[in-house]
């Protein structure tokens, strides 16, 4: 598609700058694995709240809510409504928790309460999880980039994998933060400018584009009736709350911002205020859906026949911005993704020399050393995520397989951390007995041969209950009220 030289000048100034802002925190994050990990707790608040909002969206979000709210309504919002009350449990629980402990690792905490397997299990579950994370995030940006430019896609996402690794290796967490805050700054720009463009483009108006989607149930929250098998507005309620759980209370992406704090009271006020940013823009990107789809009903000759909902905020971008703002909007879909790329590089890095390699040589002090564990951490993980990426783009469904395996993995994390939090001391074969219990219950749910007739979203959510229950009950048998 033709592009104007301001659009692809502000894209590779856009991603140039940012890898180069990243690599210019080479000096400090050489310092010392507490350096390259978490900022030696230097990190202001406002920084850590735009780079929970970054951690937050990804490329999934920027194309998935428009496509999502293009061909249905604004069902998708209901999941963004619950995020205060993890952000307000993250400031009350989590945060004074996590600082408490010390540990930039969100996994000693289970240690402590259950031994090392269970940090153990949890810790390769994460890392098998974030692996896959950074395969799919390439691919999915690579896949928008390949319709607007017509770039290969593999080798998009080859180049794009390379950039972000680059950066974060040589900046450590603190260049994620910081690009994170310019990225989660220019994508916000970004989605106003596009709502903005819409709405005021409309044939006769912006009034236009509420009279057409209201006559078609766009701004529906979806259905209410009482049933497990349909996304309505109760079963993305509960998927909201545990998800979002998940994500404050043992997602080591946040746990590893909230240390990056200067002080647990700034690790509050960033979290509350990355947390809540992440409402209002997505609304936005809900709303541009919706006005996309009075756009092209007011004007269907626009929109080639048989554009997938998906295709159609892409085809926008490209088609239907002015120049330089096409370069600007694509700019903001590239941070989305390469904002959760680093955060993934670098935490799983940080999980392999916490919860492994300090394990086998608690004694190791030579800083250097440690700093080869991380960088060489680093590239592999970020050498594995293009594998995976590019191994996706040959298997058809692998990104709804993967994300059904990455419930089996988060279900068993979140309800070992839930039974843990309300169990002085959870008895230990107990507690595996649970996780195995709720691990079969996920994979009934999760895997196609059984052909399970509750919704997807509820996953997490009996898996984790599951865990949770039978753990609590077990260890009230076997110790009483102790």
């Amino acid at each position: 598609m033709e592009l104007s030289f301001w659009d692809y000048l502000i894209f590779f100034v856009f991603v140039g700058g940012v890898a180069l802002f990243g690599c210019s925190f080479y000096k400090k994050s050489k310092k010392g694995a507490s350096a390259f990990t978490k900022a030696e707790g230097s990190i202001p608040a406002w920084v850590v709240g735009m780079s929970i909002f970054a951690t937050f969206v990804s490329s999934i979000s920027f194309l998935g809510l428009p496509g999502g709210s293009y061909a249905g309504n604004w069902n998708q919002m209901v999941f963004s409504l619950m995020i205060p009350i993890a952000t307000i449990l993250a400031a009350k629980v989590f945060i004074p928790l996590y600082r408490g402990v010390g540990s930039v690792s969100a996994y000693q905490y289970l240690e402590l309460k259950y031994g090392y397997w269970a940090r153990c299990y949890v810790a390769v579950c994460y890392l098998l999880t974030q692996v896959c994370r950074v395969g799919s995030i390439l691919l999915l940006l690579a896949l928008p980039i390949n319709t607007m430019f017509g770039w290969d896609i593999g080798m998009v996402i080859i180049v794009t994998g390379l950039i972000t690794l680059v950066y974060s290796i040589l900046g450590g967490i603190s260049a994620v933060v910081w690009t994170d805050a310019i990225q989660g700054i220019i994508l916000i720009v970004g989605a106003i400018a596009c709502a903005v463009i819409i709405t005021w483009g409309m044939p006769e108006g912006p009034s236009q584009v509420f009279s057409i989607a209201a006559a078609n149930h766009k701004f529906s929250l979806g259905s209410t009736a009482l049933t497990l098998s349909q996304p309505t507005v109760w079963v993305v309620m509960l998927y909201g709350i545990f998800m979002n759980l998940q994500n404050y209370g043992i997602d080591q992406n946040y746990v590893q911002r909230y240390m990056t704090a200067k002080t647990t009271a700034e690790a509050v006020k960033g979290t509350l205020f990355g947390g809540l940013l992440y409402i209002p823009v997505a609304a936005i990107f809900v709303y541009i859906g919706t006005a996309l789809f009075s756009y092209y009903s007011a004007c269907p000759e626009l929109l080639p026949a048989g554009t997938t909902a998906d295709k159609v905020f892409p085809y926008f971008i490209v088609h239907g911005l002015p120049a330089g703002v096409t370069g600007l909007v694509i700019a903001s879909l590239f941070s989305a993704g390469m904002s959760t790329v680093a955060t993934s590089i670098n935490s799983s890095a940080t999980i392999v020399f916490t919860d492994f390699y300090q394990k086998l040589f608690p004694s190791a002090e030579d800083g250097k050393k440690h700093m080869r564990v991380l960088y060489l951490t680093s590239a592999v993980v970020g050498a594995l995520g293009i594998g995976v990426g590019l191994a996706m783009m040959s298997v058809d469904g692998i990104l709804d397989a993967w994300w059904k395996l990455a419930s089996i993995f988060s279900g068993g994390m979140l309800g070992l951390f839930l039974l843990s939090l309300v169990c002085r001391k959870p008895d230990r074969i107990a507690s595996i007995v649970a996780v195995i219990a709720g691990l079969a219950v996920i994979a009934y749910m999760s895997l196609p041969v059984f052909k399970s007739p509750i919704h997807e979203y509820l996953v997490v959510v009996f898996g984790t209950s599951v865990i949770f229950i039978i753990g609590f009950i077990l260890t009230k048998i076997f110790h009483g009220n102790k």
